[in-house]
């Protein structure tokens, strides 16, 4: 945990923002996979953390922002959970941890929500993700499970989003550190990748180092032989020389800031001429993106820009034809980049999702397209000084969304049918950063992983 201080300023902060009403938050539960004391790995909501820090299960929290009130509820462990797990931190203990100098029983939350209620005080919540925090929420608020997350607070959860988008200087040493670590990741599968092992191999190795550094995965790996397939979690391929592995992985770092870094490397230690060539495509949208972000862009604009530069691109290799702004005007460049740019990330690796993307994302300024790709984009808003985003350009040969666009003559004038047919099974390739945007540009937190062709087959050769 950070300090105490910590937290009581971000609940501060975030009721100076709201200046009246009840603020309710639950943290998760255990998530039993087959019976109650076998559980999937405890994994605490991150809004939970990021205003009271405690990982442990079962808890929820309140700020009674009139009365200036803070109190967890919870349960304190029993003798018969001590044989079991150890000894552990009682309730008062966890509290005084956070600044929090009252606890109740979990059992008096809904009484002191009630109360709320009958005095006409708006009780705010967020939308809730997890099923049982659903059905808590309905319990707890009198509400049908079927309209918790249609009458959740939007002045809470537009509150907590602009806080935690901008990150504070102990955020980003979170990120920084969940970095190192995930630069001696992509070294060790760089490595050990090799023509006749199966991508499992790699999986199982780089996963047991993060294990070794006392850190846990930010999100499944994506690791695939098959990287037109966008979020792949197969990992039962064998390698074989020619093929181009997309690796997508990141870091959580022990208090819950993940990295989030994809490389695309072949396996035979040398890029074909075709596949440098591609790759040099997606490594200039990557890099001439990063350059132009700044406090004041629009991320929207950054993706369209990325996605022109893919689409001249693929011109000059005659895969695309016509005028590429055109192009990307109608769409047509979706066919090989069909995905966002990039995401936020912080606490979650796609940071405040479970929110809403539109709401996270995008605001009166700038509205979500329905265009095909573009729709894609989980974050369209201006950029903010402290603000921590991917940027993550690719490109993908997807035989499925080729012979649907080719059947039905889809943007004919743009797509050289002819010569990408061929290309069905080269495969996918990203490229993906993260970036802190500064007073006057932004700095790339993941620099430090091989990302051009001669540092890939460098890496690779080690």
């Amino acid at each position: 945990m950070f300090l105490p201080q910590i937290y009581l300023d971000r609940r501060k902060l975030l009721k100076n923002q709201l200046q009246s009403g009840v603020i309710l938050f639950l943290g998760n539960n255990e998530s039993p996979i087959n019976f109650a004391d076998n559980c999937y790995p405890f994994r605490q909501d991150s809004t939970f953390l990021y205003y009271w820090g405690l990982d442990t299960p079962g808890l929820a929290a309140v700020i009674d922002i009139e009365n200036d009130t803070e109190i967890i509820f919870g349960i304190d462990y029993t003798t018969n959970d001590t044989i079991w797990m150890g000894p552990q931190l009682s309730l008062e203990e966890q509290a005084i941890n956070c600044g929090v100098n009252e606890t109740q029983p979990s059992k008096n939350l809904k009484a002191f929500i009630d109360k709320a209620t009958l005095k006409k005080r708006e009780v705010h919540y967020l939308p809730q993700f997890r099923s049982d925090n659903i059905l808590k929420t309905g319990q707890l608020t009198g509400l049908p499970y079927e309209v918790v997350n249609q009458r959740f607070s939007i002045t809470l959860t537009q509150a907590i989003i602009r806080q935690r988008l901008i990150k504070a200087d102990i955020e980003i040493s979170q990120i920084e550190s969940a970095m190192d670590i995930t630069a001696q990741m992509f070294s060790l599968a760089m490595s050990t990748t090799i023509p006749g092992k199966y991508e499992f191999e790699i999986i199982g190795r780089a996963e047991g180092f993060v294990f070794s550094k006392n850190c846990n995965l930010a999100c499944p790996f994506i690791f695939s032989v098959r990287g037109e397939r966008l979020h792949g979690h197969l990992h039962h391929l064998k390698m074989k020389s020619g093929d181009l592995v997309v690796m997508d992985g990141g870091v959580e770092s022990n208090l819950h800031y993940s990295s989030d870094v994809t490389r695309s490397f072949p396996v035979s230690g040398k890029f074909t001429m075709l596949q440098k060539e591609i790759y040099q495509i997606v490594l200039n949208a990557n890099k001439t993106t990063i350059a132009t972000l700044k406090p004041g862009i629009l991320f929207r604009d950054a993706h369209l820009q990325a996605a022109t530069l893919i689409t001249r691109g693929l011109k000059e290799l005659g895969l695309m034809a016509g005028d590429p702004e055109e192009a990307v005007s109608q769409g047509a460049h979706a066919l090989f980049f069909p995905h966002g740019l990039g995401h936020p990330l912080g606490l979650d690796v796609h940071d405040l999702e479970s929110m809403g993307e539109n709401l996270v994302g995008y605001d009166q300024e700038i509205l979500r397209s329905e265009q095909f790709g573009l729709s894609n984009l989980r974050f369209g808003k201006r950029m903010e000084e402290n603000m921590v985003q991917t940027v993550e350009p690719g490109i993908y040969f997807i035989p499925e969304l080729i012979r649907q666009w080719q059947s039905q003559n889809k943007f004919k004038e743009f797509i050289n049918y002819d010569k990408v047919i061929p290309l069905i099974g080269f495969g996918g390739i990203r490229i993906e950063d993260d970036v802190l945007i500064s007073e006057s540009g932004c700095r790339n937190l993941s620099d430090q992983i091989p990302k051009t062709v001669t540092e890939i087959e460098l890496a690779l050769m080690q």
